[in-house]
C-alpha cells in the first residue's frame, strides 16, 4: 500500500510514542490521513506515565489518540514464554516479539469499533517487527488492510533513516526524546528492553556502552548477595518471597528483584533475523531471566530423560514460532498445548541466591511431581540395588563389542 491510495482514509496507527511514531503521524497527516493514535499500554519501563503518549500524537496531528490497556495479556504471554523456556537462539527471551502479538490483539478492538479498516505500523522494512505485525493482523483481522510506511516509496524517499526523521521533527517542532547524538535506539515493555542501531551496530561497541533502565550491570550490583524465592502451581508463580502476587505484579516484582541485582542486564546477542539478515541486540529482560532460570529449576525435578528431550525440542520450536511470526498459528497452538502437559506438572517452591548478575541454586521444595528420590544416592539407601545393574551393563555391552568387531570404534 502507498500513502498516494490512503488520502482522505481513516488509518488506526499503533504508536509506542517515539520518534517513528511522531514523525510518521505528522507525515500522514500531512498527506491527507485521518490518524487515530493507538497505544497498547505493555507497562514500558521507559515511560513515566503511559498517558503522555496520547498528547505526544494529539500534538503530532492525531484526530484521536488512545491507551489500551494489555499489561495483563502481555504477562500471560510472557509467562507462556517461560514456561515453553522459549528462547531464540539460546538466550533472547522473545520479549518483544511476543509483544508485537499482544500489542495487535489488545489494538483490534478499537480499531473494529471505529470501524477502521486500515492498520499502520511502524516497523521497519529491515526488520522482524513488520513480519510480526502484518501476520497477528493478516491472522486475526484478515478484513483489515494493513499499511507500513517503512515499505511505502514515498514515504523512504523523504526519510531515509534517522536523522531526517530527527530533522524533520525538530523543524515541526514535534515532542520527540530522539536527538541525534542519541546512540543506539530501544524498544520497551514489562518484559524487557531491546537495544540496537546507531553504535550498537558496530562491533567493538561493548554491551556495556548501553545504560541500563532496569537494573544494572553486574559489577555495579550490591556486594550483598539477596535471596529469592519463588513458589509455582501448575506453571503459574502465585508468591515471591511468601507473599502472594498476580502474574503483572510477579514480572513487575521480579525486574526489580532482578534488576538491582545485574541478572538478565547486558545480554549481547548477533541474531539471525527472519528476514534473512543478521543484527545485534543488547537486551535486559531481569523478570524473565530470574523467574525463568527459577522455572527450569522446576523442569529439571519433574521431567525424565525422554520428557526432557520432548520438552527441549518443543521449547526451541515455540522460540522460532514466536521470533518468526506465528504465534497465532496451528503449529504454536500445538506447540503451547503440549507444553501444557509438562506445565500442569510444574508445582514448587524454589529458592536462589542473586549475587552479580548470577542465580545460584539454593532450595526446592514442596515439588509433589518430582521424581528426585534417593535411589541415586551413594550411601547405603533407596531401592536400587548396585548388583543390578551387572545384567544392565553386559547388554550394553554387547553392542559395544559389535562396534568393535565392525571396525567402527576409532583408535584412541
Amino acid at each position: 500500500m502507498r500513502v498516494e491510495d490512503l488520502k482522505g482514509q481513516t488509518i488506526a496507527m499503533a504508536v509506542s510514542g517515539g520518534l517513528d511514531s511522531c514523525t510518521i503521524t505528522r507525515w500522514l497527516t500531512d498527506h491527507g490521513l485521518r490518524v487515530v493514535a493507538l497505544t497498547a499500554d505493555l507497562a514500558q519501563p521507559d515511560e513515566a506515565n503511559v498517558q503522555d503518549i496520547r498528547r505526544r500524537m494529539q500534538l503530532c496531528g492525531a484526530a484521536e489518540a488512545a491507551v489500551v490497556d494489555g499489561r495483563a495479556a502481555l504477562a500471560r504471554a510472557g509467562l507462556e514464554v517461560i514456561q515453553g523456556q522459549a528462547r531464540y537462539e539460546g538466550g533472547y527471551w522473545n520479549t518483544t516479539g511476543i509483544a508485537r502479538y499482544v500489542t495487535v490483539a489488545t489494538l483490534l478492538p478499537e480499531v473494529r469499533r471505529r470501524n477502521i479498516k486500515i492498520l499502520g505500523h511502524g516497523a521497519t522494512g529491515r526488520g522482524n517487527d513488520q513480519v510480526r505485525f502484518q501476520l497477528a493482523a493478516n491472522m486475526l483481522a484478515p478484513e483489515l488492510a494493513v499499511y507500513a510506511p517503512w515499505r511505502d516509496p514515498a514515504f523512504l524517499a523523504s526519510f531515509p533513516g534517522r536523522k531526517e526523521m530527527i530533522e524533520f521533527c525538530e523543524h515541526e517542532e514535534l515532542p520527540i526524546k530522539a536527538t541525534l547524538e542519541q546512540p543506539y535506539s530501544t524498544d520497551a515493555n514489562m518484559l524487557g528492553l531491546t537495544h540496537e542501531a546507531g553504535r550498537l551496530e558496530f562491533l567493538d561497541t561493548p554491551a556495556q556502552f548501553v545504560t541500563p533502565e532496569m537494573g544494572v550491570y553486574p559489577h555495579d550490583a550490591p556486594a550483598t548477595p539477596e535471596r529469592f524465592s519463588v513458589r509455582f502451581e501448575a506453571g503459574v508463580p502465585v508468591a515471591l518471597n511468601e507473599r502472594p502476587e498476580g502474574v503483572v505484579e510477579a514480572f513487575l516484582r521480579a525486574n526489580a528483584i532482578a534488576g538491582r541485582h545485574g541478572v538478565g542486564i547486558g545480554l549481547h546477542t548477533v541474531e539471525n533475523r527472519f528476514v534473512g539478515i543478521k543484527s545485534r541486540g543488547v537486551y535486559e529482560a531481569p523478570g524473565m531471566e530470574l523467574l525463568g532460570r527459577c522455572y527450569d529449576f522446576v523442569l529439571q525435578l519433574i521431567l525424565d530423560r525422554r520428557a526432557r528431550t520432548v520438552f527441549d525440542d518443543l521449547s526451541m520450536r515455540l522460540g522460532r514460532q514466536i521470533y518468526e511470526s506465528y504465534w497465532y498459528d496451528l503449529a504454536s497452538t500445538a506447540l503451547r498445548r503440549a507444553i501444557g502437559e509438562f506445565t500442569r506438572l510444574a508445582t514448587a517452591t524454589i529458592t536462589v541466591e542473586l549475587y552479580k548478575g548470577n542465580v545460584a541454586f539454593i532450595s526446592a521444595a514442596d515439588a509433589p511431581h518430582s521424581l528426585y528420590t534417593d535411589a541415586s544416592s551413594m550411601e547405603a539407601v533407596g531401592e536400587f540395588d548396585h548388583t543390578d545393574s551387572e545384567g544392565f551393563v553386559r547388554v550394553l555391552g554387547v553392542s559395544a563389542r559389535v562396534l568393535h568387531a565392525g571396525r567402527q570404534v576409532q583408535d584412541a
